[in-house]
């Protein structure tokens, strides 16, 4: 089952961040082989917003865990967490994206569903060489469309947003974001 985890920072807890790197670090290195994409959202080169985490995991108990017992959290770095069942729609991990880590603006996009209406952007869009991760997010019991994810390299954030059909969701948010791990 997969899963797409999104903490989102306190503000004011980058000095706090950093005094738990090699913890997190540590932590997500317990879950190396589960990983389909991670990395941070930022702000700017120097202040982190968030941490996606996108894996492979046996059920909803061991991603609630995995979510809720990472160091980070668990110290007050993050002010909320985002945890929804994903589809990885490329069936890839980021490891495998043609464009590699560096080259180019990257981005999260989230598209948050209506609550009513009809799904929107389950296929993949036809321009996929620049798509790291993307698919749906959904309910709990995996059975309603509850929003859209996906990772990819653009031009800027206004063109990354063009990923998701504008009128589909209720909103769309796009930050920032670059490649996780060691380096």
């Amino acid at each position: 089952m997969e899963f797409f985890c999104y903490h989102r920072d306190r503000p004011g807890s980058m000095a706090l961040r950093h005094q738990l790197l090699e913890e997190h670090w540590s932590y997500m290195d317990r879950y190396a082989k589960e990983m389909i994409a991670r990395g941070p959202t930022l702000i700017d080169d120097e202040t982190c917003s968030g941490s996606v985490h996108i894996l492979d995991l046996p059920d909803p108990a061991a991603a609630r865990a995995f979510a809720f017992d990472e160091p980070g959290y668990q110290a007050g770095v993050y002010r909320d967490v985002l945890l929804r069942r994903w589809h990885n729609a490329l069936g890839r991990t980021m490891w495998d994206f043609p464009g590699g880590p560096e080259d180019g603006d990257r981005y999260l996009v989230l598209g948050h569903g209506r609550g009513q209406g009809p799904a929107v952007d389950l296929a993949v869009p036809s321009d996929r060489a620049e798509l790291i991760a993307y698919g749906p997010l959904m309910s709990d019991d995996d059975t309603t469309w509850v929003g859209t994810a996906a990772l990819l390299r653009a031009l800027d954030a206004a063109t990354a947003r063009t990923v998701l059909t504008e009128d589909g969701y209720a909103d769309i948010e796009v930050h920032n974001w670059q490649f996780g791990g060691r380096p």
